[in-house]
């Protein structure tokens, strides 16, 4: 480190910034411009073998895959160019970037024996990006957190739960990922009825509610397959359980799930059905 500093001539320092200016503005603007055409130039190419890729699939899926791989590369190419920018222009100032070369590979090793989880976190992230695991936009659960991804890079993953908090997530730790959203997502839910309830009658009121959610204005863009009564689920101490299933959109399972729920309810207080909770 004293021999970089040593190497620094600050008496022409001054006059190095005057007669080398020109040339630094001209690779800081280069640089700029670079990057920005970049971006410009990998966005369409990746969206077209997205598009291929991806053949069949929602346009809102391909989308967020476009996106999420379009930000990593650009992200990337502009530290690449930052990095690049930095070495030409020292040397433009007066500054030797031999000795601080050096002293970056001597630090680039000691760092690379002690950043086995730094390699581990890109690898990993690596593999998410290529297999798309998830992307920005989807709802994941991943290293024990579920929540909208807000963020996928090569390092770390950022997720926002339900409750607003932000969990910045290592790639590396994610040996699991569950994708809430991915093409489509379900209704699936349990109603619990008293034993004395006529169970057709119970299944046709709740298929008659689905059908009739589905047809709703607000919520036919959000449904694939109107909730219906699957089957018998299971009997415990409180009533009888009925299986109801339905397709909808990505992130609407929620939506419609809440809404399914009101008209069930008020639905089975018209035909004075008795709904059972506890369990």
């Amino acid at each position: 480190m004293q021999d970089f500093f040593a190497d620094i001539d600050w008496d022409r320092w001054s006059e190095t910034i005057w007669t080398h200016g020109l040339r630094i503005i001209l690779v800081l603007v280069a640089v700029y411009v670079g990057l920005r055409l970049l971006r410009r130039a990998i966005d369409r190419p990746v969206r077209a073998a997205i598009a291929r890729q991806m053949e069949g699939q929602p346009g809102a899926e391909i989308e967020k895959r476009a996106d999420t791989l379009t930000h990593v590369v650009y992200r990337t190419a502009w530290v690449v160019g930052v990095v690049v920018a930095i070495l030409t222009v020292l040397p433009e100032v007066g500054i030797n970037i031999g000795p601080l070369l050096a002293g970056a590979g001597i630090a680039g090793l000691a760092v690379g024996l002690g950043a086995q989880s730094l390699v581990r976190d890109t690898i990993n992230g690596l593999f998410i990006l290529v297999e798309n695991q998830y992307g920005k936009g989807d709802v994941v659960s991943i290293a024990g957190v579920g929540g909208l991804v807000e963020d996928v890079n090569l390092r770390r993953t950022v997720l926002r739960d339900l409750n607003g908090t932000v969990h910045s997530i290592p790639n590396g730790q994610v040996a699991l990922s569950s994708n809430l959203t991915r093409g489509w997502s379900r209704v699936n839910m349990n109603v619990r009825v008293a034993y004395g309830e006529d169970l057709d009658r119970v299944m046709a009121v709740i298929d008659r509610v689905g059908q009739e959610l589905a047809k709703d204005a607000d919520f036919s863009p959000m449904i694939l397959t109107a909730p219906h009564a699957l089957r018998v689920d299971g009997f415990d101490e409180f009533g009888v359980q009925v299986k109801v299933l339905g397709e909808t959109q990505p992130t609407r399972q929620w939506d419609v799930t809440g809404e399914l729920r009101k008209r069930l309810k008020r639905a089975f207080d018209g035909e004075k059905i008795e709904i059972r909770g506890g369990g």
